[in-house]
């Protein structure tokens, strides 16, 4: 691939953070502070003021952007598959319960959010539970799709009916971690002084189906840096497609860490590895690794391969059999994955993880960059349940050009026909037929 100088793409994307070179990539010096544009640049002070609306449209004239959101259409228009290893949909991999619980609280805080909306507004919000629409999340801080609603545009006590619904769907833990990714997209508005443009309640709001304690209903939320589509089936949730990010993701203090926990697990890991694990697990020795195959690093996604609209992606699995490993090893496999679904409810989250033991064989655990903290790095967890990454991203609103740790995305996904909870709600409707 070759270093190549660096070229501005649109704006806010360079050809840095996809062009691969020889030598590793370093963590920057200095705090997120350090690559704060000054209020003046005109990539801040051009768009300030602007609504997310007029913003969108600004945005729309990028070539870039306007190709990217043409190839997203493309995806969207594809029947849903689901992700998987090979093209091959694996069937019977998410059991319902034999004897389900029926757990109301969820759809009692879906009711009670029904109830303080407008009729109008709750037609906007409501949409049939296999509508297509669930697919049209994305995490830019721009609109592509308008599903339901905008938290923005609610009055206060309609803003917090529908988070007291995501409250009550997620642990206490997982909707904190919720709030806080929302919040950080706050905290990044007043940092650069768009407020109206990133705040933490620019997100859109969805309910799909009819609310029950079995039957197949969801919600999702989604905005910049934060996408959750939740639903509840046979007694089972289903939290994924995720998206969970931030910029930046470590403040120094200003914010909690979103994402350091899960981090220090992962960089434990691949410390403990064997020479010969090592070289399994670790695909690439750098982010920006001259060795990986063209295309792989997209100006957008950058590494990350289950981010929006890859509902249908085929992912081949990599790096290092987890069944392999030695039993600690595996316990922190499992640890990053049980971090990726914090999101869920105690028990939920369990028979969740149940899924992902029962797949030990046919799981595999990928790195790309150093290892021993001082680079950044990307790392995937895939089985057939589960695809659970982490990659450190370049700066988009912040000035790195090179991946940091002060920006993080984050995704998780229920590779053969998981997400959405559709393979639960396709058993679920063979066994009440």
């Amino acid at each position: 691939m070759g270093s190549a100088p660096e070229e501005d793409i649109d704006g806010f994307f360079t050809t840095a953070r996809t062009a691969g070179r020889a030598e590793a990539v370093e963590l920057p010096e200095g705090s997120y502070l350090t690559f704060l544009h000054d209020l003046d640049d005109p990539m801040l002070a051009d768009v300030r003021g602007m609504s997310y609306e007029e913003f969108t449209a600004d945005r729309y004239q990028a070539p870039f952007l306007r190709e990217l959101l043409e190839y997203w259409d493309g995806l969207y228009a594809e029947p849903f598959v689901g992700l998987t290893s090979d093209g091959t949909v694996l069937e019977g991999v998410y059991p319902l319960p034999a004897e389900p619980v029926a757990d109301a609280t969820q759809a009692k805080a879906a009711e009670a959010l029904l109830d303080v909306l407008s009729p109008e507004e709750a037609e906007r919000l409501r949409y049939p539970f296999d509508a297509p629409d669930w697919r049209g999340w994305s995490n830019p801080e721009f609109v592509f799709h308008r599903n339901g609603l905008r938290l923005e545009d609610l009055d206060t006590e309609k803003q917090d009916a529908a988070m007291a619904l995501v409250q009550a769907s997620l642990s206490p833990a997982g909707y904190a971690r919720v709030v806080e990714a929302m919040d950080l997209n706050g905290y990044l508005g007043e940092l650069v002084d768009l407020p109206t443009i990133m705040n933490n309640r620019s997100y859109w709001f969805s309910l799909f189906g009819d609310p029950d304690p079995l039957r197949p209903w969801g919600w999702q939320l989604f905005g910049h840096h934060v996408a959750l589509n939740f639903v509840s089936v046979g007694g089972r949730h289903v939290i994924a497609p995720v998206f969970l990010g931030a910029e930046p993701a470590l403040t120094e203090g200003q914010r909690p860490p979103l994402f350091e926990t899960r981090e220090e697990t992962a960089l434990r890991l691949v410390a403990s590895l064997t020479p010969a694990q090592r070289e399994q697990a670790v695909v690439f020795d750098s982010v920006l690794d001259e060795a990986m195959p063209e295309g792989r690093i997209h100006p957008a996604d950058e590494r990350h391969v289950a981010g929006a609209f890859r509902d249908n992606r085929v992912v081949p699995y990599e790096g290092v059999r987890v069944a392999d490993l030695d039993a600690e090893q595996q316990a922190l496999v499992r640890a990053v994955v049980e971090d990726f679904l914090l999101l869920l409810v105690d028990d939920q989250r369990a028979l969740t993880m149940a899924d992902y033991d029962a797949q030990l064989g046919e799981t595999w655990f990928s790195w790309y960059g150093g290892t021993d903290g001082s680079k950044p790095f990307y790392l995937r967890v895939q089985s057939p349940v589960v695809i659970a990454e982490l990659d450190h991203h370049a700066g988009v609103w912040l000035s790195n050009r090179l991946p940091a740790r002060f920006h993080v995305h984050t995704t998780l996904r229920h590779p053969n026909a998981g997400d959405y909870g559709t393979a639960l709600a396709r058993a679920w409707a063979e066994q009440t037929d």
